[in-house]
């Protein structure tokens, strides 16, 4: 074997195959200290991508690293196998979507097999077998009892090149582009069935705030999606100028009920019903209707009616626009036009010629709360910020606030209301692969549900044809009507694919249950799950939906959740040259061609050591290639300690620094910090690991190999035993991530059993006196860099590093706790520092100079212990002996110049 490489391929095939024979990683169903982790499961699409090995290599790692801390694991791994691309892929290539289907699953299961992660794959879901959407449709009847579902006619984002219905989280940009095929989306009218997910808006935005381990930015998003808005609904009579109240009244939603006074139009929605019956007799409403209204565009568009509506807080009569920014489905379809107190109203306003008048003014400085400031100049844009209301009658001088609450209560059939954004989520899709929805159409009784002894309703064959095969499927359509014996046909719409993902992980706890979805009592045991991982983008789709199935099964069969996910990690993504990786860009790295030339254990390795999980970063082959020759060289250097005869004595610490006797028997001053370093690496890694910041954690069991190298190479002897614990704590500090070459070290160091259900190391060092002592360490090592630099010695003969005398210690201490305003005389209050003299008032002077800044520091004595410890890291770099001394074993002038957590340099030529 080469310098450069180990056999990666035939490490890796030995121990998935071991841990394939003992079952490492099946989960029982009885546990006691139950850990979920879980990674979204992928869409089948044929091969894995990078971003996919990030993901699982995540899950794998923690679920790996849970399991070492001696928690029961569960870390499935399933299939959302339904969905438009297979359905496409079929067509193309003359198949039917389930045998493509089930091909990439093989694909790209063998692929996660290779890549070690360690699922119990006995629980393994598809979301397109019969045994698993049958539950679906169940859901779809429990929910329809409990009426979260109902079908109407609706409005609906239709995919031409698709054809299909799209959700709205599932249309994409300003220009409203097909989250599949990126073609622009239209707007249809068509029955379907709806989830009334809008039922539990309030309970889905006021739980946000309890999703303490879920990104902030994700939280928003979700806040900003539901768009709950508290405000008001004003009375506006319309009619003509006959009969002004001819059409009744029209309420209008307003967060600003502050600016009625500022209200110079009305506008309504374009398929408002007051707009439609205007359509049919007014031409020039009807042409703005049918042909110019453009909710999408630019800038906002209206036609001006004859109609008026009358304020009912000022009685003035305001003219009625038709006008396409004003949308049916978002508050009532109608609103006040403030254009002096809203962007949009007043880019209307201007191009209409409508006034613009101020009522609301900035709240000045020195305002005393009842004057009233003079009124902003709004002619050239909006002031949209609250403030102190002018030109608004009685109520000019109130702040925004509070008069809103006022002229709520003082309006005549005003009231307090609550908008939403969300709205019902449309299911029905227009496409054959997906779960047929559990109703047939009786002409005498209407919608009927498929009864729950005749689930799950299978799809039929595939008929490769345009448009929906299911209406090709005659044989199929054409049934019985559960309820009177009739003549019936079948729903040929299938479920968006979101429903199959909104409860999967429930699944897991039992996907072999045959008389329910999940079992219950283990779905309360295990759930929620305390660790998903997959990307930001179903932010406000899957999360979304997964929270309000999440709810629903709560209300209705008993979970004992309300809430699925309790911690969330969105990771980043894999770029190459700065772009994230993409078949369209030609940019991509074939994660096979990986595994074959470095081995899965590199390709793991590289990706968690390069950034922090939710962080994008850049692959780089020479990164790949470096991470393959540390593994190469820990790999060697396991094998050249188990095959040499590692108990020789070692050198004394004597011969190199202090002349402190060795401790622990035969372990030297070396040894000692080849042991702490070894402690420091366990503290520190366990609280990255518990964090997900692998990055970290994993530099530290890399350091901790870097330090055993140089301790080899540097000590005649090691001390085999603090050699041999090196090594086995930084082989399972690494096991999480490069799970197969530490199975293999872990037996060469004679481990017993898999290194995979080892224990996790233990430590008892305390991770802030690691970083002092670290700190302490790295930056005497850079004080004798720089001396020798700037003095330009070239050999020198002895390094001596002082430690810091212990009335400078207590003098910090002091300093530190202090509050008075006068710290040297609090200094020289103690005798033992004011018996320094001059040095201490010197010393004083500069702590009351940096107070501000002050920490305590590591005392003298663990001070001095960690130098003598770490002086052969100096000796080595600078081939020089180095004594570590006290400050009162040293000249007078050398000692002077110590400081805490600052040893004095005094370096002989």
């Amino acid at each position: 074997m080469s310098d450069e490489s180990y056999d990666h391929a035939a490490v890796e095939a030995r121990w998935q195959e071991a841990w394939d024979d003992a079952a490492v990683y099946r989960t029982p169903d009885d546990v006691e200290d139950p850990t979920y982790v879980l990674g979204m499961y992928p869409y089948p699409s044929g091969k894995l991508h990078m971003g996919h090995v990030r993901n699982y290599t995540i899950t794998d790692a923690y679920a790996r690293y849970r399991r070492m801390r001696g928690d029961d694991v569960l870390h499935p791994m399933g299939w959302d196998a339904f969905g438009l691309p297979a359905e496409n892929a079929a067509k193309e290539r003359d198949t039917n979507p389930r045998d493509w289907t089930f091909d990439c699953i093989d694909t790209m299961k063998g692929q996660m097999e290779s890549m070690g992660f360690g699922y119990d794959w006995d629980r393994e879901v598809a979301t397109c077998t019969p045994d698993y959407y049958k539950w679906n449709q169940w859901f779809f009847r429990r929910f329809h009892e409990s009426g979260l579902v109902d079908q109407r006619d609706a409005d609906v984002n239709w995919c031409p090149s698709c054809e299909t219905v799209l959700a709205d989280e599932q249309v994409e940009g300003e220009e409203e582009l097909c989250w599949r095929c990126d073609n622009p989306v239209e707007q249809r009218e068509l029955s379907q069935w709806f989830l009334q997910i809008t039922e539990y808006a309030d309970e889905l935005v006021d739980y946000i705030d309890e999703l303490e381990g879920w990104p902030d930015s994700v939280r928003q998003m979700q806040r900003n999606w539901i768009g709950r808005q508290y405000g008001t609904r004003l009375p506006f009579a319309v009619g003509d100028a006959d009969d002004p109240e001819r059409h009744g009244t029209v309420e209008a939603f307003t967060t600003r009920a502050d600016t009625v006074f500022g209200a110079t139009f009305f506008a309504l929605a374009p398929d408002h019903p007051i707009a439609e019956e205007l359509a049919a007799e007014d031409d020039a409403v009807h042409q703005f209707v049918h042909h110019e209204a453009d909710p999408d565009g630019d800038e906002p568009n209206g036609v001006e009616t004859d109609l008026v509506a009358t304020n009912p807080v000022t009685g003035d009569e305001l003219p009625v626009f038709v006008a396409d920014f004003v949308l049916s489905d978002v508050g009532t379809g109608a609103l006040m036009g403030v254009p002096g107190h809203d962007d949009r109203d007043h880019e209307f306003a201007s191009k209409m010629g409508v006034d613009i008048d101020p009522v609301v003014a900035p709240e000045p400085e020195d305002w005393d709360g009842e004057s009233v400031p003079d009124a902003p100049d709004v002619s050239e844009s909006a002031f949209t910020d609250d403030g102190v209301l002018v030109n608004s009658g009685k109520y000019s001088g109130l702040d925004s606030e509070t008069a809103r609450e006022r002229i709520t209560a003082d309006t005549e059939g005003a009231e307090e209301a609550t908008q939403y954004r969300l709205r019902d989520w449309g299911i029905s899709r227009q496409r054959y692969w997906g779960t047929p929805i559990p109703v047939v159409h009786c002409d005498d009784c209407g919608p009927v549900l498929v009864p729950e002894d005749d689930l799950p309703v299978e799809l039929p064959e595939f008929v490769n044809t345009t448009g929906n095969p299911l209406d090709a499927a005659e044989e199929w359509k054409q049934t019985t009507c559960p309820d009177c014996g009739g003549d019936a046909v079948r729903e040929t719409d299938t479920m968006d694919t979101f429903v199959d993902s909104s409860w999967y992980f429930l699944r897991y706890v039992s996907p072999d249950l045959e008389d329910a979805p999940f079992d219950q009592p283990q779905a309360n045991d295990w759930m929620p799950v305390d660790q998903y991982v997959g990307g930001i983008e179903h932010a406000v789709m899957h999360l979304l939906y997964s929270r309000f199935f999440t709810k629903v099964i709560a209300d209705e069969e008993g979970l004992e959740h309300r809430e699925p996910f309790t911690n969330l990690l969105a990771q980043g993504m894999v770029q190459l040259e700065g772009e994230a990786m993409s078949k369209s860009k030609g940019n991509t790295v074939s994660p096979q061609r990986i595994v074959e030339e470095y081995g899965a254990d590199t390709a793991r390795l590289f990706m968690m050591q390069a950034a922090q999980p939710e962080r994008d970063f850049d692959w780089t082959e020479e990164g790949v290639r470096s991470t393959y020759r540390f593994l190469t060289r820990l790999k060697k250097l396991v094998e050249a300690f188990d095959s040499e005869d590692a108990d020789g004595e070692a050198r004394t610490a004597s011969e190199r620094s202090s002349g402190d006797e060795p401790r622990d028997g035969d372990r030297d001053a070396v040894a000692e910090y080849v042991a702490s370093e070894t402690e420091a690496a366990v503290a520190v890694a366990t609280e990255e690991y518990d964090d997900l910041t692998f990055n970290v954690a994993l530099r530290q069991a890399q350091d901790l190999v870097g330090t055993l190298r140089s301790y080899r190479d540097y000590a005649d002897d090691v001390h085999a035993e603090t050699f041999e614990r090196g090594l086995n704590v930084a082989v399972r500090l690494l096991a999480p991530v490069v799970p197969h070459l530490a199975e293999e070290l872990y037996d060469e160091l004679g481990g017993e059993g898999f290194v995979a259900e080892a224990d996790w190391p233990g430590a008892e060092a305390d991770r802030e006196t690691v970083r002092e002592r670290r700190n302490l360490v790295e930056n005497t090592r850079e004080d004798v860099r720089q001396i020798v630099d700037v003095a330009g010695i070239d050999d020198p003969e002895r390094i001596d590093v002082v430690v810091t005398p212990e009335w400078k210690y207590d003098a910090l201490s002091i300093a530190v706790e202090s509050d008075a305003d006068n710290l040297i005389s609090e200094l020289m209050g103690e005798a033992h520092i004011r018996e320094q003299g001059d040095a201490a008032a010197s010393y004083g002077q500069d702590l009351q100079a940096e107070r501000e800044a002050l920490s305590l520091t590591l005392d003298p004595e663990t001070e001095y212990e960690s130098l003598v410890a770490a002086a052969w890291l100096i000796e080595r770099e600078f081939d020089a002996p180095v004594r570590v001394v006290r400050a009162a074993e040293a000249d007078d002038d050398v000692a002077t110049k110590a400081e805490p957590g600052r040893p004095a340099i005094d370096i002989v030529e």
